[in-house]
C-alpha cells in the first residue's frame, strides 16, 4: 500500500510540475492595453521609433503576441516587431507610466508617446504626461518598482 502511494505521489509532481512551470512562465508576460482596434489603441508600435510618431497601423497586418492583436503601418515594421518585440512594445503593456509609478492601471492615448533610453512609453493624456516630463527618471524607476503588483490588477 505504501509502495502505491508513493509511486501514486510521484506521478503526482511528475505530471504537475512541468504545468506549473508553464503557467509561471506565462505570468511573466505584461498584460497589454487594447481597446477594440487592438494592442495600444491599433497604432503600430514600430512607427514611433521609426517615423517619431503615431501611425495607425492596418487590421490587414496584424501579428499575435502577449495575448493581443498588434497592427501595422507596413510589413516591414510587422517582421521588424517579430524579430524583437520587446524592443518595440511599449513599457508597462502601454499602460500610463505614471499611473503606474502611482501604484495603478491608466488608460492612454497616442499623442502622450515618448521613447526614453530607446523605451516607448506612454501616459493617461497631456496633462499627465507634463508631469511625467518633471521626473521621468524617478517617475520610471518607481514604475519599474510597482509593475509586478500593478500588472495582476
Amino acid at each position: 500500500m505504501k509502495f502505491k502511494l508513493s509511486l501514486f505521489c510521484l506521478a503526482l509532481v511528475v505530471y504537475t510540475v512541468p504545468a506549473v512551470g508553464q503557467k509561471l512562465e506565462g505570468q511573466n508576460l505584461p498584460e497589454v492595453f487594447c481597446t477594440e482596434q487592438g494592442a495600444i489603441g491599433g497604432y503600430d508600435p514600430v512607427a514611433f521609433f521609426t517615423e517619431k510618431k503615431p501611425v495607425s497601423g492596418n487590421d490587414s497586418i496584424a501579428y499575435q503576441w502577449n495575448d493581443a492583436t498588434w497592427h501595422f503601418a507596413s510589413l516591414e515594421n510587422r517582421e521588424t516587431f517579430k524579430a524583437n518585440p520587446e524592443k518595440y512594445a511599449p513599457q508597462f503593456g502601454g499602460y500610463c507610466v505614471y499611473g503606474t509609478a502611482s501604484g495603478h492601471k491608466s488608460p492612454t492615448i497616442p499623442e502622450t508617446w515618448s521613447i526614453i533610453d530607446n523605451k516607448l512609453y506612454f501616459n493617461y493624456n497631456l496633462q499627465v504626461q507634463k508631469l511625467f516630463n518633471k521626473n521621468q527618471k524617478g517617475l520610471i524607476e518607481q514604475a519599474n518598482l510597482n509593475w509586478p503588483t500593478v500588472k495582476k490588477q
